[in-house]
């Protein structure tokens, strides 16, 4: 029993010691007119079923980029890439431009009034504008 109590709570330290994920934020161009979102609207934008925002991704591969789509979709990356190969073959929507750091898809939000992309929440400064908060 005290075998199990040990190893049980060795296992919670471990799992306390884990880094927190990190806060992921919604951008858009700091022009842009819309103040907060939702993240079934944001979904939408990122998934092919709204045109209304040019979506800006990070990197497939990227734990940011899973997490992201995991937080607003409840997707996984191969479920997002599934859902955009059949909207690619039927020509219904072209895949969001990937960029490969915070600072590239903060970037092309800032240089693009239709923009939307998501960021790590530490990299956010006034060249974009911050719509939704995922926890």
């Amino acid at each position: 029993m005290k075998k199990i109590l040990t190893a049980l709570l060795a296992s919670a330290l471990a799992a306390a010691a884990l880094p927190a994920s990190a806060e992921i934020v919604v951008i858009v161009n700091k022009d842009n007119p819309a103040s907060r979102m939702f993240s079934e609207q944001a979904s939408q934008f990122f998934l092919g079923k709204s045109a209304m925002f040019t979506p800006v991704d990070q990197a497939e591969g990227s734990k940011i980029r899973a997490d992201f789509y995991q937080k607003v979709a409840d997707k996984d990356p191969a479920q997002v890439k599934a859902i955009w190969s059949k909207l690619v073959f039927t020509g219904k929507a072209t895949p969001p431009k990937e960029f490969k750091s915070n600072a590239e898809v903060k970037k092309a939000v800032a240089d693009d009034p239709k923009a939307i992309g998501y960021i790590d929440k530490s990299a956010v400064d006034d060249s974009v504008k911050v719509i939704l908060t995922l926890p």
